[in-house]
């Protein structure tokens, strides 16, 4: 008899989740449920879709209805799953037209993501207030835009607000983004490297305030701005952009375990608490490869590692997941900006002491046309003299050098290995000296 594995999700997590363990098990019935009509899609390019760099949204719709049928995955969409039954490892779901259905499982795998967080703020019920989570939160945001709309006001400069905002203020919106701490991009930089990505926005015209909490939402029945740090500021367009939260309702009422994080309590093999169910994506817990201690940390590329290491297990193979290091990058307009591991600040929380080497440098030969400015920190644990983190800003090339620096954090490599290795050199490609060694020589100076 086939085994049954059921997912719910069907994005990032669930969708390689299911890849995986169809590669596994040739004869599962494999049955992936989103309560969304869009499947399978990627949520990071949204804001490039309403910047115009991507043409439409359905450009991002990753797998073909096709992609299902190769493997013989059964999709529902605009389907809800509204109880887990552990006791009889079974789901009960619903649809769009309000039928129900029960489905019985040997395996499953819990995906269901993340949802926008807007705190209980004086007039955060008033209609209007967006955010952009979904294919139709795109959608509606490209079509407030396309009415004529004039401004608009981000709530919170992480990647996600700040990219909406430059992709409304490349459609000719007037943009104003609030933050509540004293910098931008408080989960990727530190204050001195958010100093130098909020300079460059605002000669960019990008009005940005920090360290002003929202703390009323104006308007009568829809918003029209807000109160933050005691200053009233108008708007015809709100975006909420102060994160996500773990989805994680369904799981907790089956009586399946959260964590520290109040995410869904996994194990190295994407387990949970209850045999044969399985978590993965912006919902589950996992360790933090650097701390060892529990993080959530919501990314898309975390997502899909999870999803495979679920799907190949859930699928009876064995596979592990040994934690993150939260490497990220963006693009705002012509400026990369990457991270992996801890900040100073991150690591200073939780009583890590470090030392930080900072250089400036050129992405190739100074003489050579076209080279442009690169800024790199790497953060040093002063006992071990362990990399345990790295910041870069620059004109280009600047996720392969994050890349190579959590490989280095991977393998616990000494900032002495690293000012010590060997680099390429071509005038058109790089410095003869690699900025990331020169960092690693600036703070191998201040261990001395």
């Amino acid at each position: 008899m086939s085994k049954k594995v059921v997912i719910i999700g069907a994005h990032a997590a669930g969708v390689d989740a299911a890849s995986a363990c169809r590669k596994k098990d040739r004869t599962a019935e494999i049955t992936l449920i989103t309560k969304e009509p869009n499947a399978g899609y990627s949520r990071c390019g949204l804001p490039f879709v309403i910047g115009g760099q991507i043409p439409s949204f359905d450009d991002l719709i990753v797998f073909s209805p096709a992609y299902y049928k190769m493997l013989k995955l059964n999709l529902k969409k605009e389907t809800q799953v509204i109880k887990i039954d552990k006791q009889n490892k079974s789901i009960n779901s619903i649809d769009k037209n309000g039928a129900t259905e029960r489905l019985d499982y040997d395996k499953l795998i819990i995906c269901t993501g993340a949802s926008p967080f807007l705190p209980r703020i004086k007039g955060y019920e008033k209609k209007g207030i967006m955010s952009l989570r979904t294919l139709e939160d795109g959608r509606q945001i490209d079509q407030v835009v396309k009415r004529g709309t004039k401004t608009a006001l981000i709530m919170g400069a992480g990647l996600i607000g700040l990219e909406t905002g430059i992709g409304l203020q490349e459609r000719g919106l007037k943009v104003t983004v609030v933050e509540m701490l004293p910098q931008i991009l408080p989960a990727m930089l530190d204050l001195d490297m958010a100093k130098i990505v909020k300079e460059m926005l605002e000669q960019k015209r990008l009005l940005i305030f920090t360290e002003k909490r929202v703390e009323e939402i104006l308007g009568e029945e829809k918003a029209t701005g807000v109160i933050a740090g005691g200053e009233q500021i108008n708007a015809e367009m709100l975006i909420s952009a102060f994160g996500v939260r773990a989805n994680t309702k369904l799981a907790a009422d089956a009586g399946i375990a959260l964590g520290e994080t109040r995410a869904i309590k996994t194990n190295l093999r994407m387990e949970t608490n209850v045999n044969d169910v399985f978590a993965a994506g912006d919902c589950a817990e996992v360790p933090n490869l650097i701390t060892h201690k529990p993080s959530c940390s919501q990314l898309g590329t975390i997502a899909v590692r999870q999803g495979k290491v679920a799907g190949t297990n859930a699928g009876g193979g064995y596979a592990l997941f040994e934690g993150v290091l939260a490497s990220a990058v963006t693009k705002l307009f012509d400026t990369e900006v990457g991270s992996t591991g801890l900040t100073v600040n991150a690591a200073k929380r939780i009583k890590i002491e470090t030392v930080s080497g900072t250089i400036s440098s050129k992405t190739r030969a100074d003489y050579f046309p076209g080279a442009k400015p690169i800024k790199i920190k790497i953060v040093v644990e002063k006992e071990s003299h362990r990399i345990i983190g790295a910041q870069i800003i620059g004109g280009e090339e600047v996720t392969q050098r994050i890349n190579a620096l959590s490989f280095a954090i991977q393998k616990h490599m000494t900032v002495r290995e690293l000012a010590k290795a060997d680099t390429a050199y071509a005038p058109p490609l790089c410095e003869t000296w690699e900025p990331v060694v020169l960092a690693a020589e600036v703070a191998l100076r201040k261990l001395r």
